[in-house]
């Protein structure tokens, strides 16, 4: 029933070692990046949790432009997240057209429909930086372009030709929305603002839809800082906590605010940039005016984080 359990991630030729992530065992289990089920669970939670069978799953690799990440395998369940082209996965079951994976990227478990994730992976070498780009049959920008690619989403490079990289994948992409692996925006607020006015979409990670942690998310990695993914893992692991004046006096750029199930980015002293349900997009408005309107459904500021990187 299920290839996928014939051999481990750890001995997968070419596995960069940066990607090993041992359990923490003093971490308590969260389903949403742990994965486990009565019928099956991930090797390394041996001792941890109880389970029929424990494996230690298969390399996968996203080959579409973008996938939805569910918390049942059916296509009525919510959408917790979506991976992106390119983004590597660790797949432990596969059943009815469905794989239980988990995001390397960073940690999340759940279920993708299988024929979006192939078997064989391409460590990836660049990113899409530009906010989106596409996929072209040839070096040509006249030509159909043969797919839409994402913000971060991965890519491996096998030449370049002329103002394009050519995908070992097959197609070519602008040199001019690509960046090596290693090479990050310098300011994720400014990778933020580019979201501006993108369709609000609860499990969005892209420029046709994007949620409030999702948003975070994706403008940090795209200055090469993790996040986790939800607001309530982004609130406990991120940054420092910074004291919270009733007047809000002494925010800056950068300053991520918190509420409960939400999470928004200081532009400045004033100002809040935010994927949110009430506008259902991407805006910028005054924090006060914010606080106020959330406020009113009874829902009021729970922390602000300013993360280190930004402080030097």
């Amino acid at each position: 029933m299920n290839d996928h359990e014939s051999a481990g991630p750890e001995a997968t030729p070419g596995r960069p070692a940066k990607h090993l992530q041992p359990v923490d065992p003093t971490v308590p289990l969260d389903a949403r990046r742990h994965a486990f089920r009565p019928d099956l669970a991930a090797d390394n939670l041996r001792g941890r949790v109880e389970a029929e069978r424990f494996v230690a799953g298969n390399w996968g690799q996203v080959v579409v432009p973008s996938i939805q990440i569910r918390n049942k395998p059916d296509t009525n369940a919510a959408v917790d997240t979506e991976a992106l082209f390119g983004e590597v996965v660790v797949v432990y079951d596969v059943a009815g057209g469905w794989a239980w994976v988990q995001l390397l990227r960073d940690g999340y478990v759940g279920y993708a429909q299988a024929d979006a994730i192939s078997n064989h992976v391409e460590w990836p070498t660049h990113r899409v930086k530009a906010l989106g780009t596409f996929v072209f049959p040839e070096p040509d920008i006249k030509k159909p372009p043969l797919a839409h690619l994402s913000l971060n989403s991965q890519l491996r490079i096998a030449c370049q030709e002329d103002q394009f990289y050519r995908l070992t994948s097959g197609g070519y992409v602008a040199v001019r929305h690509v960046a090596e692996e290693d090479t990050f925006a310098r300011d994720f607020v400014d990778v933020a603002e580019r979201f501006m006015d993108t369709p609000y979409l609860w499990g969005g990670r892209t420029r046709l839809g994007i949620d409030c942690s999702g948003l975070v998310q994706v403008a940090l990695e795209a200055a090469g800082i993790a996040a986790p993914r939800d607001s309530d893992m982004q609130r406990a692991e991120i940054g420092n906590d910074l004291l919270m004046p009733e007047d809000f006096e002494g925010l800056q750029r950068g300053d991520l605010m918190f509420w409960p199930g939400h999470v928004g980015v200081m532009v400045d002293g004033l100002m809040l940039l935010h994927a949110n349900a009430h506008h259902m997009a991407v805006t910028v408005e005054t924090l006060p005016e914010a606080v106020e309107r959330i406020a009113r459904r009874g829902s009021r500021p729970t922390a602000v984080k300013r993360l280190s990187a930004l402080c030097a």
